[in-house]
């Protein structure tokens, strides 16, 4: 078995993070989830594999960010 195979399936999948409202009023853990996406300002965007481990930082911060499929 390949695992050239499963990184096909995986790395294809993409989904587009923007940063909807300012987080300064946010627990620290929720602003360093924010900044572990690569956001910075809002509006700001940031292209990211679509895996459950980033599924999980946007479901902690989902009122802050807008997510669409690329």
């Amino acid at each position: 078995m390949s695992d050239n195979n499963n990184a096909a399936t995986t790395g294809d999948k993409q989904i587009k993070v923007t940063l909807l409202k300012s987080p300064i009023r946010s627990r620290g853990n929720h602003k360093d989830t924010i900044k572990s996406l690569g956001l910075h300002h809002i509006n700001d965007s940031h292209t990211l594999p679509d895996n459950p481990a980033v599924r999980g930082m946007v479901a902690t911060v989902r009122q802050w960010v807008k997510v669409e499929e690329v």
